[in-house]
């Protein structure tokens, strides 16, 4: 169905082939161009541009999340591109959204007009909080601050676009790099050491995906806490429930992208649990890429060992080994998670850039 969007450009549903193992379609492939284009606009970085053999997998519903997308057409050319994931978890009535456009085509209505077919679609299925991320730049003499009383971003065209249209700026996110250098494995290497004087009742655990069957059961547990014991602001996530089912799913979707990941996990030696753990993720067809720390948790009974540094330091030291062609690291915190960012700033991490993580009622 096409939707007019104004006098020249149209919004249409993108169609997913029938297995996300089937080749991506020349429409799946401008779709994959435009959001890369898109991000290196936003961001002047690659890091997150995929292929669209890579993109495909991951456009598919899941248990966790029901998907839609959209591209936008003006005169004949793809020049933007609409996504909604509806998480399934709790009421299913959270929504994590983007709008990107091309910047040749911004301020001409159509990010408004497309937002309006999506905000009238997610509340004809209850959906009734929609939430989007999206990285700011520009003058911080003119900031807008999170009302946690950490961090701002800039008043540029995303953050007046989202204000004006009913979002409200509920959590500041930090980027932050690691670039290996010579100095980085002994520096490393040195805050290992401390960390494990600490946690002498825990020892590392470490494996690549697939889980290993002994560990599933654990893992799943901590996933599952990602959603509850991080800084969530007020955006109100829902708490998510995992098992081996949904681990499994997650892996498949890793491998189906071209993607692995190695898990570092800290184990309590007397109960066996595992209660801290780390993801470093890398495009197995780039191994000279970025690379890229996905959920780092240390589980709230067990905090005060630095468990933290533990699986940060001896994954980045296993990663390494692994993968010694990638130059950096690339990771993202909330700014009032000053635990996660003061590790991360003592082995290395220096801040590039900060997301807004936006939040509107529906209802």
């Amino acid at each position: 169905m096409t939707i007019r969007l104004t006098e020249s450009a149209t919004l249409h549903p993108l169609l997913l082939p029938a297995g996300a193992d089937a080749a991506p379609t020349d429409e799946i492939r401008a779709y994959a161009d435009v959001r890369n284009r898109s991000l290196f606009e936003t961001t002047g970085r690659d890091d997150d541009a995929l292929s669209a053999a890579a993109l495909l997998p991951v456009l598919y519903s899941s248990r966790a999340s029901r998907k839609r997308q959209w591209f936008v057409m003006d005169a004949g050319e793809m020049v933007g591109c609409m996504a909604v994931d509806i998480l399934q978890d709790a009421s299913a009535d959270t929504a994590i959204a983007v709008i990107a456009l091309l910047r040749s085509h911004w301020r001409q209505g159509i990010g408004t007009a497309a937002l309006a077919v999506l905000e009238a679609e997610l509340r004809a299925v209850g959906v009734r909080t929609l939430l989007s991320w999206a990285e700011h730049h520009g003058d911080q003499t003119n900031s807008l601050h999170a009302p946690t009383g950490f961090g701002a971003v800039p008043r540029d065209s995303t953050a007046e676009f989202l204000a004006d249209r009913g979002f409200a700026l509920e959590q500041v996110e930090r980027a932050s790099e690691l670039v290996w250098s010579a100095e980085t494995p002994t520096r490393l290497t040195r805050s290992l050491s401390v960390a494990q004087e600490h946690a002498r009742d825990y020892r590392v655990v470490q494996w690549v995906l697939p889980t290993p069957l002994e560990f599933v059961d654990g893992y799943a547990w901590m996933k599952s806490r990602m959603s509850t014991d991080v800084p969530d602001a007020e955006l109100g996530t829902p708490e998510e429930v995992w098992d081996a089912e949904r681990v499994a799913e997650l892996e498949q979707r890793q491998a189906a992208k071209g993607f692995t990941i190695q898990v570092t996990a800290a184990e309590h030696i007397a109960s066996g649990e595992l209660c801290a753990f780390n993801e470093l993720a890398i495009n197995l067809g780039e191994p000279a890429g970025t690379t890229h720390q996905y959920d780092t948790l240390v589980l709230a009974g067990h905090r005060g060992h630095r468990l933290g540094t533990l699986v940060k330091t001896a994954g980045l030291l296993g990663w390494r080994d692994r993968y010694p062609l990638s130059p950096r690291v690339i990771t993202y915190n909330a700014e009032e998670n000053r635990p996660m960012l003061s590790i991360n700033e003592a082995i290395g991490f220096a801040p590039i850039s900060y997301e807004g993580a936006w939040k509107k009622e529906l209802a």
